[in-house]
């Protein structure tokens, strides 16, 4: 049983993303309901016959949760950028981490001086300062403002679930690009 299920909370809220196993088990324990299905179906032994893979979930009692701190990390750095070189905008899982202001002039490790970077623009860029690499960033780095429960990296591959979108909230600064919620008009 592969595959990976969003978990709401009872009041529709993202709360996490579980496998499909884990899933399957809440649903039979009668703590959640399924919601949206795959095609594909799955034979369960406790269960006469098969039924279809849950792909959302939610749970039938309100889970109280603080709201999370989003750390600063590879990972979430990467997802903030959508997985994007920020210098040349090639789009690969190879990356490597910038600072825009070098650690050797004193460039903090803060959300808005790291980039992520693919390896060739990272060795052209050096140890130098932007203005003397000659080179430019694509659009400025800043802390997301929206701290999903789920992890970034998860909320981002998750807007690209065309099921998952209607239940994850939008945002432009997350990912590099705005999901569009179901029924969002489109600002012309």
């Amino acid at each position: 049983m592969n595959g990976e299920v969003l978990v709401l909370n009872s009041d529709y809220e993202p709360l996490n993303v579980c496998n499909l196993r884990r899933a399957v088990v809440l649903v039979f324990l009668g703590k959640a309901d399924i919601l949206h299905t795959d095609e594909r179906e799955i034979s369960m032994r406790i269960a006469d016959g098969e039924i279809k893979a849950p792909s959302v979930v939610r749970l039938r009692y309100h889970v109280r949760r603080p709201l999370p701190e989003l750390k600063l990390s590879r990972r979430s750095i990467f997802a903030r950028d959508n997985y994007t070189c920020q210098y040349c905008g090639t789009q690969t899982r190879d990356l490597t981490i910038d600072h825009i202001v070098p650690k050797r002039h004193g460039g903090p490790m803060h959300w808005e001086n790291l980039v992520a970077c693919c390896r060739r623009c990272n060795t052209k860029k050096g140890d130098k300062m932007l203005n003397q690499s000659g080179m430019r960033l694509a659009r400025a780095p800043r802390r997301p403002r929206y701290v999903p429960y789920i992890s970034l990296t998860k909320y981002v591959n998750g807007t690209k679930n065309e099921v998952w979108r209607s239940y994850l909230p939008t945002f432009n600064d997350v990912g590099g690009h705005h999901v569009q919620a179901p029924g969002e008009l489109l600002a012309v």
